[in-house]
This record gives structure tokens, sequence and C-alpha cells, in this order.
């Protein structure tokens, strides 16, 4: 017998940051501002542009000095992360008492299974409650999102921007979803949709019809290809997993050799090999971290780990790379080893990551 269709919303908190500075400065809520940049207006890019900037526009991404010869104007708000950090909270915490199965997509965004709710209360119900509590309460606008998979959820809360509600059933995609621009396609690089326009594809519509295959499998790979596919047609994921994205507390690689091994080279071979795995696990988990730990053991069995730490979060390879160096040749006393192992921890989302983190700063964000 078929499963019932899941019920998937997607939250996403309009202008945020600029959302943010409004609550904390509410002279600005008639004014055209943006936040992001510098101490030095003139420089720096936009973070986030109020609507009122968006309506003559200013984006997020540009400069401050070009959004500032669009309109003389302007005002630039410097971003608050603290402030920020404590509205984000504000937001999933709300939500948490929606359902117990909550994904952050980021600080502003969350995909929220609300399939059990559902039975008792009308989706459109929940969303309109969701919408007005964070509204009234915390000055919160957003848009939400309403569809049987997190990926038509997302392209659904775009649709209605600030403070609309959209469902989006499979029925509705032909209608709501592919007549759609190209570039609405969620996923879809800023340098793809372009080169895909170029060669005629420009609804989403045009996306899926066979007679384009070939035309997008000289842009990317068929794996992409079927993936855009399973999305648009609504076949993707409807998971909502609240640990997907959780920042793992360490991330580490190591072996075991055939044979016990004292030659220095062959075992600093084996180490920056180990190295290099976990430093792709450390970018691939979007992380950067404090400390490098090298483990060793000997071949009477005896093992130890040693650790160092520098004062900043970083993701450089260099520098993480000679720490684990200086490391293995302090604590090594040139024995045969069994067992090398090198690993990261102390880490933090790399988005998190602010150049003005002290030590109470970041006892905050881990918390």
């Amino acid at each position: 017998m078929k499963s019932a269709a899941k019920v998937i919303f997607h939250i996403d908190l309009n202008a945020f940051f600029a959302s943010v500075a409004s609550i904390n400065e509410p002279y600005l809520k008639n004014k055209v501002f943006v936040v992001g940049g510098t101490n030095l207006t003139t420089r720096g890019v936009i973070t986030t542009a109020s609507y009122k900037a968006r309506r003559k526009g200013i984006k997020s991404g540009m400069s401050i000095v070009e959004a500032t010869k669009i309109y003389p104007k302007l005002l630039v708000v410097p971003t608050d992360y603290s402030e920020n950090k404590k509205y984000s909270d504000i937001f999933f915490n709300v939500l948490k008492e929606y359902s117990d199965l909550v994904l952050k997509g980021s600080i502003d965004e969350a995909y929220v299974d609300m399939t059990e709710l559902s039975k008792r209360y009308h989706p459109l119900q929940i969303a309109k409650d969701i919408m007005n509590r964070l509204n009234k309460e915390y000055s919160l606008p957003v848009s939400i999102g309403i569809a049987p998979t997190l990926f038509l959820a997302k392209m659904a809360s775009d649709l209605k921007k600030p403070l609309g509600i959209t469902v989006v059933r499979k029925k509705d995609i032909v209608k709501k979803i592919l007549p759609l621009p190209i570039k609405d396609l969620f996923g879809l690089g800023i340098k793809t949709y372009p080169i895909l326009m170029n060669k005629g594809i420009n609804l989403i519509g045009d996306f899926i019809k066979e007679e384009n295959k070939e035309t997008i499998l000289s842009v990317m790979s068929i794996d992409s290809y079927n993936h855009f596919l399973e999305n648009i047609k609504g076949l993707s994921s409807d998971i909502v997993n609240p640990s997907k994205y959780d920042i793992p507390k360490s991330i580490s690689s190591e072996t075991t050799f055939n044979y016990d091994v004292s030659n220095v080279e062959a075992i600093m071979l084996e180490m920056k090999n180990l190295f290099d795995e976990s430093y792709n696990r450390l970018i691939k988990e979007k992380v950067i971290c404090k400390t490098v730990t090298i483990k060793i053991r000997y071949s009477d069995f005896q093992t130890i780990t040693r650790s160092k730490s520098i004062e900043d979060f970083t993701k450089d390879y260099h520098t993480l790379e000679t720490l684990m160096e200086e490391i293995f040749y302090d604590n090594y006393n040139s024995e045969e080893l069994r067992l090398v192992g090198v690993g990261f921890s102390n880490m933090i989302l790399e988005e998190d990551y602010r150049e003005d983190f002290n030590l109470f700063t970041y006892q905050k964000l881990i918390k």
C-alpha cells in the first residue's frame, strides 16, 4: 500500500540580518538600508539588503560602492553577529515547539517535518500560526513553503516573499515549478544557469524535456542531471534529519602498518596521506579548527596522542600541516611504529567564524 505523502515545511526568515537590524534600531524600518560592509561604509560588500533597498535594485553580494552609486542616501549598518545568533536561536526554538524534526538549513532557514501535527491541524493553519507568532511576537517575518519533499518545499518558500505561504503538491509542479526561470532552480550554480540559457534552456520546464537532455549533458554530469530531474519531479528526499549537518567533535584518520616501521621518511609520508584524508573531510564538512592531534603506537603497543592548538580558527592547509609536523618531531623517539593517526578538533562551522572571536563569543556560540 502506498504511504501518504509527507508534509514538509521550508521556513525562511525574510531579509534576516535586515530584520534584526530593524528590531534593534526601529528607525531603520522606514529607511533604505543594507547590512554589511566594514567600519568604512565605502568598503566591503552587502550581506543583506532591506526590501526598500531591493526595490531600488540593490542586492546582497553587491559592493557598497556600487550600491551607493545607485542610491547615494543609502544607510549601511554593520553586522551584529551576537544579535543575529540570538534571533536565530529564537527562530529555531519556536519551530521545535511544533515538531521534533527540525533541520537547520542555515542561520535563517529550516526544514520541518509537520506530518504528525498535520494529522490534527491543517498545514495552512500551522503555517499561519508560525508566521503570525514570529512576526508579531519577535518582528521576524518569514516565508513558508509546504510540499511533500525538501526540495519542493524550498522552491515553494521562494515563490512569495516576504510573508508568503505557498503549497506545492506533486500535481502542482506543472503549474507552479516548470514555468519558473532556470536561474530559480535551487542548487543550480550561478555559473551554470547562464550557460544553459545560452543553449536555449530558459525555464525549469525546458530542463526536463527529453529533447534537451544531450544539450544539458554538455554542461553537467549525468549524475547531476538525474539529481535535478528527481528534485523537479518530486521524487527526491522527504526525510528531515535534525542531525544531518551537525558539526563533528573531531575529524581523524589512522592506519596500521603491515609491519613495524622506523624510517622517518616513510612514516611522515603516511602521516601526510592521513593528514590529507582528514583535511579533505574538514573542507567537506565546511568547518575550521584550532587543534591538530597526532596518534602514534609503538611496536610494544604503547600509544600516545599529542595535540597542539593555535590561537585562531583556520582551514589553511600549510598552517595545519606544519602544526602536524611539529607535533610529530617533538614526540617521536625514533622507535618502530605500528600505527599512526592525524586529526583535527576544537572546530566550528566556517560560516559562523568571525575574525573578532574571543573566548566569550566562542563560548556563546558552542552552547
